[in-house]
């Protein structure tokens, strides 16, 4: 298959008949008008992506895209390139923040190698759709090409088709690649024109000195290679990661399939910048749980128009933060379906 003629599922409009109909439930339950808040606004949101006025976030799942990055070679991460292989393995044994996390949600984690420089052993939980081994330094040139950023933007359309075709209600993003912060501000920066300074954080904790020379990198790799910031894919293939295109494609097959998408932190709020720029029409499929430390991650949020759940100074990615925001969501669902209306509880409604 010639990557350059991928094509994208089409992805439908809100269902506004169904969000109208529970506007007009919210406006029965026992309780004033509005009283719960954004939890009321969640649940018109979970109707118009759905389609259902009584939506369900029964079936959860993070998908964690997992990769690694050439430009770790500049040393702009706390830590070396084969933590990423270290972490997929932890995620596998059940023993990393994210594991702990959806266990408590109820959420199943799939863990993807769509790029991790070294072979891994096997594992039934282990989904293989190895790219290449890890991106280009972005810093000497282009971090991918055009169809190997195509090809990841393919696993990720197959890899979340696969997990609807096992039923599911609810996605979040989740990732582990050491240097992807570094990515990240890269693509943010590009596709907003922001000063590289001002969406460059410290990721994995880099000291003051480490974090000037991340920005020079990042400012060095977006001089070099002049992504364009009018063509996202562009962006994506000269700085971007391979976990975070297959994270582009997570978000454009489920909002095809309307399956609500929650973002986590910085690395998954530019996956769904460069989907948004791209297909405009996921903008309304997409919930921000949180808001990172990572400075660039309000850029991300103001550009995209959403506004974060959580506030907790989270910065570990994984999915963390998504799957946290799990339980608010599900709480708004729940609100809708199961409070009782003034009628049914024979109470007195306000005259």
């Amino acid at each position: 298959m010639n990557m350059e003629h991928l094509l994208l599922p089409p992805v439908p409009e809100p269902d506004h008949s169904a969000a109208a109909t529970v506007h007009q439930r919210q406006g029965r339950l026992t309780k004033p008008v509005g009283s719960l808040g954004r939890l009321e606004e969640l649940a018109l949101q979970l109707a118009s992506i759905t389609g259902t006025s009584a939506p369900s976030v029964a079936r959860k799942a993070v998908i964690v895209m997992a990769a690694d990055h050439g430009v770790v070679a500049e040393k702009v991460s706390a830590y070396p390139a084969e933590v990423t292989a270290q972490m997929v393995l932890n995620f596998l044994r059940g023993g990393a923040a994210i594991n702990v996390l959806a266990r408590q949600a109820g959420a199943r984690v799939r863990v993807v190698d769509i790029g991790v420089k070294s072979v891994l052993p096997a594992h039934p939980e282990l989904i293989v759709r190895k790219v290449a081994q890890g991106t280009q330094n972005m810093a000497l040139g282009p971090a991918l090409t055009r169809t190997q950023t195509r090809s990841a933007v393919q696993v990720g359309l197959e890899v979340v088709a696969a997990e609807c075709g096992k039923g599911l209600d609810l996605v979040a993003l989740g990732e582990m690649g050491i240097g992807n912060t570094t990515a990240s501000a890269a693509i943010v920066a590009a596709l907003t024109e922001s000063p590289v300074a001002q969406v460059t954080g410290r990721g994995t904790g880099v000291d003051e000195a480490g974090l000037a020379h991340k920005i020079s990198v990042i400012q060095r790799a977006l001089d070099l290679n002049r992504p364009n910031p009018w063509d996202p894919l562009d962006v994506l293939a000269k700085v971007g990661g391979l976990e975070i295109a297959g994270l582009v494609g997570v978000i454009l097959g489920a909002a095809a399939r309307r399956v609500p998408v929650v973002m986590d932190g910085f690395i998954s709020g530019a996956a769904a910048l460069v989907a948004a720029e791209w297909v405009p029409e996921v903008k309304p499929f997409l919930i921000a749980s949180h808001q990172s430390v990572e400075r660039g991650h309000r850029v991300v949020l103001e550009r995209l128009g959403k506004r974060p759940l959580l506030d907790l100074d989270m910065r570990l990615g994984e999915g963390t933060g998504a799957v946290l925001a799990f339980h608010l969501i599900e709480a708004a669902a729940r609100l809708l379906n199961e409070m009782a209306t003034f009628e049914e509880a024979r109470v007195s409604a306000k005259p």
